[in-house]
């Protein structure tokens, strides 16, 4: 009965902030699946990394506000870009995206995106998030896992020069994730964009000067 409880006091509380955010309610009015989209739209604006013409892959894509954005500012069907949108769960299709289904841990899956990209990627966004625990050092060990499996896919698809962009928790084991980031990108860089809720522990790691696939220096 006390589990019961605090998972119904929990729901309500998910519910009044949802009510009560600004991005969620002008998610709503600007035709976002998420508010999420908003975190990527201001990251955006402070680093350009999303340009007509370029091939982005979008890791986590679900439910898909990240890619609806990466659409506004690549514009696909005009310049010849390209967004594919990945998830371990089915995206309802989003026009003007290639979706791809998925897990990353699955050697199939990188090879699917590969084949999808038909090419070199500009830039690799990174939202994925593992299910919370309620403990923070569980919740940063398992998003920093996420985070390590699309680094290494982000090194076999960027070009050079290319970009790559991940969600992380802060915690202890930050240090290690940076360096290697640090020893493959020109530039690494921190940012909690307006849109991340002050409550939370996200931050999001902005690389870019992608140095090539070959061993770092």
């Amino acid at each position: 009965m006390r589990t019961a409880r605090r998972r119904k006091i929990g729901s309500t509380r998910w519910l009044q902030r949802q009510l009560n955010d600004p991005y969620v309610q002008q998610a709503k009015k600007d035709g976002y699946r998420s508010r999420a989209a908003y975190k990527l739209r201001q990251i955006d604006d402070k680093f350009d990394l999303l340009r007509p013409g370029i091939r982005v892959v979008d890791l986590g894509a679900a439910p898909g506000g990240w890619t609806q954005v990466a659409l506004e500012r690549v514009q696909p069907e005009q310049s010849g870009g390209l967004v594919i949108a990945f998830d371990l769960v089915e995206i309802s299709p989003i026009g003007g995206a290639v979706m791809v289904q998925g897990d990353l841990y699955d050697d199939a899956a990188p090879e699917a995106l590969r084949a999808a990209l038909m090419g070199e990627a500009h830039v690799v966004l990174c939202d994925m998030a593992a299910p919370a625990t309620g403990h923070a050092p569980s919740d940063h060990l398992r998003t920093l896992a996420l985070g390590e499996a699309a680094l290494e896919f982000a090194r076999d698809v960027l070009g050079q020069g290319g970009a790559f962009v991940v969600k992380l928790l802060q915690g202890a084991d930050e240090p290690a994730f940076f360096a290697a980031l640090r020893a493959r990108f020109e530039k690494v860089r921190r940012m909690k964009p307006p849109a991340s809720r002050s409550e939370s522990t996200e931050l999001y790691v902005i690389a870019t000067g992608f140095k090539g696939s070959g061993d770092p220096e």
